[in-house]
């Protein structure tokens, strides 16, 4: 295999967002990303970077994150040059973000293609991912949007999925698929029926393209936010006109997730490609995914996270997270979900979890942001 880096190819990590379902570990001033959720040693920042480097080369990552992160990214990656960090001043989602790294690019680059990673995803088999990641470029050279789509290993209902159309004709990439529609979180009599049909996969989020293909496609759809991004990239290589810039412009962009300004309007019109990934993924979206990756998938376990955690567990299964010195004693509960920090416990369980956004979203209402 092939190990040197892909020619013309320029990895981009948005490394936004906190995280909700994941509180009280994830909060604003420590999200997700900058958390070893899986016992590596390193963040799944530092994940997603060594992930990324053989195939971009360390000089062609970008990052684009909140001021307010700015220093534990860098001290998380030594190897991201000072150029290829972008900061946000606040969270305008997803077209923002990747639209303005694509036009920071364009400007530098003309004709680079780019590949967007979310930093708090965790991914296993790199010969795999290498694979998919390739034929996607190479599906991008023929004019496409390219999307990964994960193959699904069982009726998943908390992600979104992507149904497949006819194979394309594309060199390079054998197994490039059309994409025939995106498909919203399921019930999960219908997760079921998309297992066994074979022809939807788990929109994992990640799309590669020609920076001016992906461009052209948010000019479509929503020619304002475009504007935006565009004058804002022609700013951002001068530091004495960057600064007022993204003060004027940035929070006036429109906050839309790039699903929706781009990958189901180029999927509709036919010009976006879909490639088969086959490696091991997992969001990390909540507690019940964390608890199954850290025990393997195995049921009737107990996974337990913290450096120095003091769990006495009898009889019991699910995951504890400890960031305290408090001892958690555990007798005959199963899949039951316990985090437990210095300002804030959780007590849930592994059917319960998705519903843990709520809680912040009252947190939130009413006021208790110390928290959050």
């Amino acid at each position: 295999m092939d190990e040197s880096p892909i020619d013309g190819f320029y990895s981009v990590i948005p490394a936004g967002g906190v995280g909700s379902r994941l509180w009280p570990l994830s909060r604003a001033d420590a999200p997700k990303f900058l958390h070893d959720l899986t016992g590596s040693g390193q963040t799944l920042l530092k994940d997603t970077w060594d992930r990324l480097a053989p195939l971009s080369g360390d000089d062609r990552i970008m990052v684009v994150t909140g001021r307010a992160h700015r220093a534990a990214v860098e001290a998380q990656l030594p190897g991201l040059a000072d150029h290829n960090v972008v900061l946000e001043s606040e969270p305008r989602d997803s077209t923002a973000a990747i639209g303005l790294a694509a036009a920071i690019l364009e400007r530098r680059e003309p004709g680079v293609i780019i590949g967007s990673f979310a930093a708090d995803h965790v991914i296993s088999g790199a010969a795999l991912f290498r694979a998919a990641v390739a034929d996607a470029v190479a599906a991008a050279r023929a004019g496409y949007i390219a999307t990964i789509g994960i193959t699904p290993t069982e009726p998943a209902v908390g992600f979104g999925y992507i149904e497949c159309g006819a194979p394309l004709d594309v060199e390079g990439a054998a197994h490039a698929e059309a994409v025939a529609s995106f498909v919203e979180k399921p019930d999960l009599g219908t997760a079921k029926r998309y297992l066994e049909g074979g022809k939807h996969l788990w929109n994992a989020g990640m799309f590669i393209a020609r920076a001016d293909a992906l461009l052209a496609e948010i000019a479509r759809n929503k020619p304002e936010l475009h504007a935006g991004i565009v004058e804002l990239a022609a700013a951002w290589d001068d530091p004495a006109t960057r600064g007022p810039a993204v003060d004027r412009i940035w929070p006036n962009l429109e906050k839309i997730a790039i699903d929706y300004s781009v990958a189901e309007p180029a999927a509709a019109a036919g010009r976006l490609a879909v490639i088969r990934g086959h490696f091991a993924w997992d969001d990390v979206g909540d507690f019940a995914s964390l608890a199954k990756l850290n025990t393997a998938g195995r049921s009737g376990e107990l996974a337990i996270l913290g450096e120095n955690a003091r769990v006495l567990s009898d009889a019991s299964s699910g995951i504890v997270v400890s960031r305290s010195k408090r001892v958690i004693s555990l007798i005959g509960v199963h899949d039951i979900v316990v985090v437990d920090t210095p300002d804030a416990l959780l007590v849930t369980t592994s059917e319960h979890a998705q519903r843990v956004k709520a809680v912040v979203d009252a947190l939130r209402l009413g006021g208790s942001n110390d928290v959050l």
